[in-house]
């Protein structure tokens, strides 16, 4: 797919994914015009991209989780990519968990103010 598909499907600028693949975290293929297109594997992985990067994790993290994702993909026996994948879990799920309490705060706030409003 053209980089203009891949922004539909994943509901993010155009310049967004550039940048996602002017810092390697998103490395398009070219096609013999210059064109950057992506494949199915390009699409999870901006999928994941999409959803690490509120959770606030960095350029530099997110690329070990990913790279971990490549490495357990490329060889499910990797023990070492599994237990690092397993620890970048952890640290999804912990992200996850602050976000569900921020969320619930967020939602009490509201509460309140659309009750004195």
């Amino acid at each position: 797919m053209q980089i203009g598909e891949l922004s539909e499907a994943v509901g993010l600028s155009l310049r967004t994914i550039r940048h996602y693949d002017d810092v390697g975290l998103l490395p398009a293929s070219r096609t013999e015009g210059g064109y950057r297109v992506y494949t199915e594997g390009d699409l999870r992985r901006m999928l994941a991209i999409r959803t690490l990067k509120p959770l606030g994790f960095s350029l530099e993290e997110m690329r070990g989780i990913l790279d971990a994702i490549d490495a357990v993909e490329a060889d499910p026996d990797d023990d070492a990519a599994r237990a690092r994948l397993r620890e970048y879990t952890e640290q999804v799920a912990a992200k996850r968990e602050q976000m569900s309490v921020n969320l619930d705060r967020a939602t009490s706030l509201v509460t309140q103010l659309r009750e004195l409003a």
